[in-house]
């Protein structure tokens, strides 16, 4: 595979992300650093129609996903692209929400391996947008956290489930219980991330795995992952168990602790919930 700086332009939505494509890898960039790489709407759509294209591209054997410049993988949904004023369907006040869930799902059923590159800070969605990456690699001064508690939302049982899958159960309760902002080895302790270095070596490094990723035989690499998927996936939650999950969503969505949670949030301050 050529050196990151070999590979060749093809522009897609140069606002919102970047593509550089080589002959059996594919890098992905998220560049909205005016606000921290934060998934908008259209970003959202641009990144699920470009890994939809990709996935039918035999020539593309691993994906990295990164953020543009140095502060940010990806900050979280954008916040401000939630309705303030909630309506009386609760299925328009969630529905933006499925396309963020749909693009979680494009990056663990993409066909082949895809690797976070975490140059800069990874909270809330951004965090489980890197969660539901094959392999994740990180700059040693990043940060990370799950911060809806502090939001006052309950966050989707399809998340949760990824972050078990991943983390374990133990870290994802202390992941979510705390909200609490991560660095540091602690990150490699809860599984946050694969591997940690040096932001100099960072690129590097990532590039290196992607490399030995792309020489490997495309039908090996489609098929373990394909089994590995399908062995994650092999006991799903009784329905009567996913109802409740998402009836609890649901509610914590129409609550006004959430309206409070994005509003000190917009306003730089702390939250006063009262638990309804």
């Amino acid at each position: 595979m050529r050196g990151v700086d070999q590979i060749k332009v093809t522009a897609v939505d140069d606002k919102l992300l970047l593509i550089k494509k080589s002959k059996n890898a594919c890098t992905l960039t998220l560049n909205r650093p005016e606000k921290k790489n934060s998934l908008s709407p259209d970003l959202v759509e641009t990144l699920l129609d470009t890994l939809e294209k990709l996935a039918t591209d035999d020539e593309t054997h691993v994906v990295v996903l990164r953020g543009t410049g140095d502060e940010a993988f990806c900050s979280g949904y954008d916040i401000r692209a939630l309705p303030n004023k909630l309506s009386n369907d609760l299925h328009e006040r969630l529905k933006t929400l499925n396309p963020v869930e749909n693009l979680f799902k494009a990056i663990v059923n993409f066909p082949f391996p895809v690797i976070a590159m975490l140059n800069g800070v990874a909270f809330g969605a951004g965090c489980e947008l890197s969660v539901c990456c094959d392999i994740r690699t990180g700059a040693d001064d990043i940060r990370m956290g799950m911060p809806p508690a502090k939001l006052g939302l309950a966050y989707p049982w399809t998340g949760l489930q990824r972050f078990i899958q991943v983390l374990g159960l133990k870290s994802t309760r202390e992941l979510f219980y705390t909200g609490r902002t991560y660095d540091g080895n602690r990150l490699k302790e809860l599984g946050l991330v694969d591997y940690l270095l040096p932001r100099t070596e960072l690129e590097a490094f990532t590039y290196q795995i992607a490399a030995e990723i792309a020489a490997n035989a495309p039908l090996a690499l489609k098929g373990t992952k394909r089994i590995l998927n399908l062995l994650l996936n092999s006991n799903p939650p009784p329905e009567h168990c996913r109802r409740e999950a998402e009836s609890i969503t649901e509610a914590a969505f129409l609550s006004d602790d959430l309206k409070e949670g994005r509003l000190a949030f917009l306003e730089k301050r702390k939250p006063k919930f009262k638990g309804q």
